[in-house]
């Protein structure tokens, strides 16, 4: 599998965003975060990997899409 660095130019912010919002309820400041800028990530329930996972997907889809190509180069024949 290669990776499609090139859809990284299509991403927009919100699709970005989409993805951040869905995980900021997990986030747990420390409670001296205003000094020391530190935190942590609760781990993630089943069901809210899957719907990472469809994200991630739905966003990969939409920019191929885009693209107008699959990634693919054709063989050239000799």
């Amino acid at each position: 599998m290669k990776l499609r660095t090139d859809l990284l130019a299509k991403l927009t912010p919100a699709m970005v965003l989409e993805g951040v919002v869905m995980n900021t309820h997990r986030y747990k400041p420390e409670p001296r975060l205003s000094k020391t800028g530190i935190g942590s990530l609760s781990s993630a329930l089943t069901a809210e990997r899957a719907k990472e996972d469809a994200l991630s997907t739905a966003i990969i889809r939409k920019l191929t899409r885009k693209s107008g190509t699959n990634g693919r180069k054709r063989a050239t024949k000799r």
